[in-house]
């Protein structure tokens, strides 16, 4: 466990180091579409990262499906899979905090709302819990406000649930991706969805609904 646990740390970080292109996705996606709302820019955010995800999923069960290649190469590219789930998520969750206005600056800060977000419910739940926070959309008034100390000891139990929460469910995902004749694409492909709409729910669950309209114009 302390191997998977290390693992998972390597991985995280990369999430939130990469996550500074947030501003930039929401601007980019504002200029597409001009007269988008923030709810609508939002549906955008969440479908564009569902896909992304599911693909990543189908890829991995397609390629268990070719003799040539088989299960241990399916394998390989599970263990690695993880690596860009967790970036795909680090890149929607920071772009719908920004659209949230919630500007977090530092990887701590920015590791708690990934993690809370991948737990999905239970995540907020959790740092509510942690934090004695009675209040829904707890990221919105409280993220940047934390010490960093207290940041830091949330982030290290919200590890530890993510690994034990994983466990059964990656663990039965990756066996259904290696499955012959192309079934291992279907599983992969909708239940990596499962998991993508799982930290849409989580991301809500922490910020809340958006506002009704920007502050600002669309960026140039």
């Amino acid at each position: 466990m302390r191997a998977a646990r290390a693992a998972v740390d390597r991985l995280l970080d990369r999430a939130v180091a990469r996550s500074d292109r947030a501003d930039e996705v929401l601007a980019e996606l504002r200029r597409e579409n001009p007269g988008a709302t923030p709810g609508q820019v939002l549906r955008l955010l969440d479908e564009r990262y569902v896909k992304r995800v599911a693909r990543l999923g189908g890829a991995v069960g397609a390629v268990a499906a070719v003799p040539a290649l088989g299960t241990v190469t399916a394998g390989v590219l599970t263990a690695g899979q993880l690596g860009s789930f967790l970036n795909a998520s680090g890149d929607y969750v920071m772009a719908v905090a920004s659209l949230h206005g919630v500007e977090v600056d530092d990887a701590e800060r920015r590791r708690l709302l990934l993690l809370a977000s991948l737990l999905g419910e239970e995540g907020a739940a959790a740092v509510q819990g942690q934090l004695g926070l009675g209040t829904l959309y707890w990221a919105k008034g409280a993220l940047t406000k934390l010490p960093l100390g207290t940041v830091r000891a949330v982030n290290r139990g919200l590890t530890g649930r993510l690994l034990t929460w994983g466990v059964g469910r990656v663990g039965a995902l990756a066996l259904g991706r290696l499955a012959p004749f192309g079934v291992g694409a279907v599983v992969g492909f909708y239940g990596t969805r499962v998991f993508a709409r799982n930290v849409v729910e989580g991301t809500a669950q922490a910020l809340g609904p958006v506002p009704a309209r920007f502050a600002d114009p669309v960026p140039a």
